[in-house]
């Protein structure tokens, strides 16, 4: 149905749909956390955690063939340099920066919602697998990357901070 007001007429303000991105990131984090407790509780510490580790691989892996299917179609070629233009991973709720550590550019979070609601919980370990979705995303994206975690929140580091980086022949899929 068509509606009469301008277009501009429904924008909202920055503040609240930061809010309400962020609302969504800790519902995701929530989300997560339940499933995993859940796992963990019914299936035990070591087959709950692998089977929780396999889910967010192949979370990660729908991700990262989504976001190659839309660099593909803006016409470019899936390499690390153009994974932004097709992420779907919003900047309200996850900012970052590059920076330069030795010689190595990598992206840095001096905040993540995921990490404060797990750590509200006194659930940072289970939370810290989601993070496995940033190397299969990158995997599933271009085969031949990977991202690699060389800080996180969960794990009681001061930042999040990954790098992309050539994967190595014998890694497995």
């Amino acid at each position: 149905m068509p509606h009469d007001e301008p277009e501009n007429a429904r924008a909202i303000p920055y503040d609240q749909a930061r809010e309400a991105v962020l609302d969504m990131a800790r519902r995701v984090a929530l989300l997560h956390m339940s499933y995993a407790r859940t796992l963990v509780d019914a299936l035990g510490e070591e087959r709950g955690r692998a089977l929780i580790e396999s889910a967010i691989r192949a979370y990660g892996t729908r991700i990262g063939e989504r976001t190659r299917a839309k660099v593909e179609a803006l016409g470019l070629e899936p390499e690390p340099h153009n994974f932004a233009r097709g992420s779907d991973l919003p900047p309200l709720a996850f900012p970052s920066e590059a920076v330069t550590v030795d010689g190595e550019r990598r992206s840095r979070s001096e905040s993540c919602v995921l990490a404060d609601v797990w750590r509200e919980y006194g659930e940072e370990a289970l939370g810290s697998l989601y993070c496995g979705v940033d190397p299969a995303k990158m995997e599933a994206y271009n085969p031949e990357w990977t991202m690699v975690h060389t800080h996180k929140m969960p794990d009681g580091d001061a930042c999040c901070e990954m790098a992309i980086r050539r994967r190595r022949a014998e890694e497995p899929d």
